[in-house]
């Protein structure tokens, strides 16, 4: 099996129903709260996404800041997660890096 996973850049509470419409079941966030002014908070977002009826997760981290326990956490949570699966962060490399990362360490399942 492969992951149905995609990438995208910093997402608003406004494009989650059309998210959750495009057939994703899952958010993960990987961008901590505050990096930018205009940038919607993880709960607002969170709050979206369980009125759209989709899972929500947020494994923050900065964008130089990635640890084998963020790598863990994520993987933990990616493998019982339901798919297709929405990552987000500023622009979309942090999440596919701690994709990769945990990809590389063998940490998820096929």
């Amino acid at each position: 099996m492969t992951h149905q996973v995609s990438f995208s850049g910093q997402i608003t509470p406004e494009q989650v129903q059309q998210i959750a419409a495009d057939g994703f079941k899952t958010i993960i966030n990987n961008r901590p709260d505050g990096e930018a002014a205009d940038q919607p908070s993880s709960s607002e977002i969170e709050a979206a996404a369980r009125e759209a009826g989709l899972a929500y997760k947020e494994i923050s981290f900065a964008g130089n800041a990635l640890t084998q326990q963020h790598v863990e956490d994520f993987a933990d949570y990616f493998n019982q997660a339901e798919q297709p699966i929405l990552m987000f962060c500023r622009t979309g490399n942090r999440s596919n890096g701690i994709y990769e990362a945990a990809k590389q360490m063998d940490l998820l399942d096929d």
